[in-house]
């Protein structure tokens, strides 16, 4: 009978304690979170940049209904995508200072303007600031035969520096960037 009562126990103590450190953890999200570096190597510690981004996909939908023509958009999915220069740079021609900020977009037909701002750890650009912004450049848009699913944003090596080339749909957008002469 002690033996019974004891593995009654044992099989009770093990059901509540599974229940005690079960944890529900959350599905994949939507938009998977992304990181864009260059040089491309994840760790190579000589950074020159790094930005984190969401990547929504069309799923059938229009890239101008995710991303308005006319309005400012958070360039990605979810959070704004933040960018950090690790050194001064010159971005899309403006000087600007090694630091980490917020990226946002006005989409338009033949350009957009690509918006550097300071105010970080924003949700999407519903509290966007224009008070906040460093950097507003004007970038003509480019496209390309190959239609692209999801939102993506990568590094290209050009004469003089590199590009921030910002894909979706068969829009492309590149940035261009320098790297500050001391």
């Amino acid at each position: 009978m002690k033996k019974v009562c004891t593995l009654a126990f044992l099989a009770l103590a093990m059901v509540f304690t599974t229940e005690a450190v079960a944890q529900k953890f959350s599905g994949l999200d939507k938009s998977p979170a992304d990181i864009a570096y260059y040089p491309n190597e994840s760790q190579n510690s000589n950074k020159t940049v790094r930005v984190i981004y969401s990547r929504p996909q069309l799923k059938g939908r229009s890239l101008s209904k995710l991303a308005p023509n006319g309005k400012v958009w958070r360039t990605g999915a979810n959070e704004a995508t933040e960018i950090t220069f690790y050194s001064d740079v010159n971005f899309g021609g403006k000087s600007i200072p090694a630091g980490t900020y917020s990226l946002f977009t006005i989409p338009g037909t033949d350009e957009w303007t690509v918006i550097l701002n300071k105010n970080l750890n924003q949700w999407g650009s519903y509290s966007y600031d224009e008070a906040g912004d460093v950097a507003r450049v004007t970038i003509p848009t480019g496209s390309d035969s190959e239609a692209l699913e999801p939102f993506s944003i990568a590094f290209k090596e050009v004469d003089g520096g590199i590009e921030m080339v910002m894909g979706w749909d068969k829009t492309r957008v590149a940035v261009p960037i320098e790297m500050q002469k001391m």
